[in-house]
């Protein structure tokens, strides 16, 4: 089981976008089948009920995708006091080379991707190195 760090924000949105597909996108692809049966009684040669078919796959795919993501996820809280970068916390960079400060967020960084700096669990106010890039490559 593949653990996913999720904040408290992004859980609720989470379950909410769940909530939507199960009940307004089922009921939407449930009339799409219903209006599809009732132009055409053969549903191996009705165009609209195939799309309306596959599309109800898709959707329970989504669905599944996103009850499997819920139950593997572990909700973290980040603490501003413990100088570490944590999920949700907004972190300065500073390119020495150029001595420029830029601003992202920490929660865009995705955990065991190559690239992404600062790493989670990083020390502020400490240099790391330039790690390596998808390409192979050196960070900035």
């Amino acid at each position: 089981m593949n653990e996913t760090l999720i904040t408290p924000a992004g859980l609720t949105q989470l379950v909410e976008t769940i909530d939507q597909l199960r009940t307004i996108g089922r009921r939407e692809v449930a009339e799409r089948l219903r209006l599809a049966l009732e132009d055409d009684a053969n549903p191996g040669e009705n165009a609209d009920y195939q799309a309306a078919r596959e599309e109800q796959l898709r959707l329970e795919s989504r669905i599944a995708t996103l009850e499997r993501r819920l139950v593997e996820a572990r909700v973290v809280d980040a603490d501003p006091t413990n100088d570490v970068v944590d999920l949700g916390e907004r972190v300065r960079l500073r390119d020495l080379g150029e001595r420029r400060p830029a601003a992202i967020r920490a929660r865009r960084l995705v955990r065991g991707r190559p690239g992404g700096r600062p790493r989670l669990g990083e020390v502020a106010g400490r240099p790391s190195a330039p790690r390596p890039t998808a390409r192979g490559g050196r960070g900035r």
